[in-house]
């Protein structure tokens, strides 16, 4: 008798999620052919260039935030995991489960995020699936997306070697904190980070080592993760964690892990100590708190250097996190 059941934290993009993957990984066949396949982005040799395919779903609670909604993040996450990877874009398909009764204004409305990210980023919607289920079998609307790319360089999480600096492309973890603000009632000029990275990822992408954009599981998943693969210590600086001071705040009152906030128009990427300064002030063009946050050395792990000089490690988030945020 079967009692074992799924639990909303294996969804969350952290620990359990990985567990949950590596056995669905260890029952589907993989085509030997495709490589990079526990990345953001799948690929495949064509030639001198690397067909790159990406697909994720999305279910959020509430479905229009500050700053966004189901539809924008639907677009700029998949677009975004292709970039991190060093791919151009070049089309997106779009799956919609509506549950019967849903507001056809706000559907339109969700829309029109879609076609605004889709003009903005020239990466058109080229196929696509929708449905209608009858009340109370989906809460309001379910989207999927998937995208693919061509890439001459591919950009793996897996590529932080010992000396790198560890930069991020503004403040984290600000998607997180324009849901739970708007789901609590709690006051806040923090909008959702939601918007897609083509540009300054493309302006970086011939000096990253590495990249990874920290939806899911926030910094700590994606930086931990980034360490396992590549076989590095990475070390953090408390000075310059990549956090307003709001984000903070929030996560205090709630009592939630800082380090699992999500964000959705955001990466941290590896880059070496020479091409350091030139990376940070090309990224500042697109925004004004790219900054360095750490260094990778020789070792294992992710740690924080405290300003009192001591190490905390920071480990993949195992227990339960912030439901339906992406």
């Amino acid at each position: 008798m079967d009692t074992q059941k799924i639990e909303l934290d294996q969804g969350g993009g952290g620990l359990k999620s990985a567990e949950l993957i590596g056995e669905i990984r260890k029952i589907l066949p993989l085509c030997k052919k495709w490589k990079h396949c526990i990345d953001d982005a799948a690929s495949y040799g064509l030639g001198d260039q690397k067909l790159m395919f990406t697909t994720d779903a999305f279910i959020i609670d509430p479905i229009f935030f500050p700053g966004g909604d189901i539809g924008k993040i639907a677009a700029c996450g998949t677009i975004n995991d292709l970039a991190v990877m060093g791919a151009k874009p070049i089309g997106l398909s779009l799956s919609i489960i509506i549950e019967e009764g849903f507001s056809k204004d706000d559907f339109l409305k969700i829309i029109r995020s879609i076609s605004k990210v889709s003009k903005e980023t020239g990466v058109p919607i080229v196929t696509g699936d929708t449905k209608v289920t009858e009340k109370g079998k989906i809460d309001k609307i379910e989207i999927t997306t998937a995208g693919v790319g061509l890439a001459k360089k591919i950009i793996s999480n897996d590529g932080v070697l010992p000396g790198d600096i560890i930069i991020s492309s503004g403040d984290l973890g600000e998607h997180t904190v324009a849901l739970l603000s708007f789901r609590f009632g709690y006051s806040s000029k923090i909008k959702t980070d939601s918007k897609p990275v083509i540009k300054e990822m493309t302006a970086v992408a011939k000096y990253a080592h590495a990249a990874k954009d920290p939806t899911r599981g926030g910094l700590a998943a994606n930086i931990v993760e980034m360490a396992e693969k590549s076989n590095v210590k990475i070390v953090l600086e408390e000075e310059n964690l990549p956090y307003k001071k709001e984000t903070f705040a929030l996560a205090d009152l709630l009592g939630l892990d800082v380090f699992s906030f999500a964000s959705e128009g955001r990466f941290i990427a590896a880059f070496s100590r020479k091409d350091a300064g030139k990376v940070l002030k090309i990224l500042r063009k697109f925004n004004r708190e790219a900054k360095i946050i750490g260094r990778a050395e020789k070792g294992k792990g992710v740690f924080l250097k405290t300003e009192l000089g001591s190490l905390r490690p920071i480990e993949m988030p195992g227990g339960k996190m912030i439901p339906r945020i992406c």
